[in-house]
């Protein structure tokens, strides 16, 4: 997508199913939760906005830190332009390395889930969820989920809606309903060409599609959905065949 009044892409902003929740603290009193996205969904919002060889990443230590730079190509001044960041793993990012971490962070240079920058403080008190206690130390194995999440013109985040792992809310923070936008759909342009050809073939109507995963318009598609929309399309017959 492109801005026509300044001719630059547009980063769109994360869907609720690209969104994770990371437990920061716990306490007898409840669960403090952050977010976060991984590299697998910069990857794809790269792919998405300047296409799979428009964009590159390379990596170099410097002062025993890691540097990555994500850079994008520029069609109007025929260059590479670059953003850079370093790599800060706390204990919570161990296991993903200092590669993984440092591009995560240039791609929120580009905008890439700066969004999630605007997110309340998350508090789930334990009455809502299970806490427990060994040796003097409380932890949650609860495993939450963003159901729902809307920005404002500014993309900032006017409400969220959280889930545990039996589908229970959990969590809500709204600002001022009149201001909320929901998040348009991830899908690709190739994607979206893909299931209008899919659909005119098979005679199937977005409707249906739409009533088959409960859901009331195109823009809560998602990748998910979008996969097993396209799996059950394809093995339907030709409206001609019909």
């Amino acid at each position: 997508m492109e801005d026509c009044k300044k001719g630059t892409r547009i980063i769109r902003m994360l869907t609720a199913d690209e969104i994770e929740c990371r437990i920061s603290m716990v306490n007898e009193k409840g669960v403090a939760l952050l977010l976060f996205k991984d590299a697998r969904v910069d990857q794809k919002i790269l792919d998405e906005t300047f296409g799979p060889l428009g964009w590159k990443r390379s990596h170099q230590e410097i002062g025993g830190d890691l540097y990555c730079t994500v850079e994008v190509w520029d069609k109007e001044k025929g260059q590479w332009i670059g953003k850079q960041d370093v790599g800060t793993p706390g204990s919570a990012e161990k296991e993903k390395g200092r590669a993984s971490d440092s591009f995560k962070r240039a791609c929120f240079n580009w905008g890439i889930g700066r969004e999630l920058y605007t997110a309340p403080s998350i508090w789930i008190p334990a009455w809502k969820t299970r806490i427990q206690e060994k040796d003097g130390k409380h932890y949650c194995r609860e495993c939450f989920r963003v159901l729902e999440i809307r920005y404002d013109q500014e993309r900032t985040i006017c409400e969220l809606k959280l889930t545990d792992s039996e589908g229970q809310l959990v969590y809500e923070f709204q600002t001022s309903p009149a201001v909320a936008e929901p998040v348009q759909s991830g899908l690709s342009r190739e994607q979206e060409q893909a299931m209008e050809r899919e659909l005119k073939r098979t005679g199937v109507t977005l409707e249906e599609v739409l009533s088959r995963y409960h859901i009331q318009e195109a823009g809560q598609i998602t990748d998910e959905i979008y996969q097993k929309a396209m799996r059950d399309l394809k093995r339907s017959r030709s409206r001609d065949a019909a």
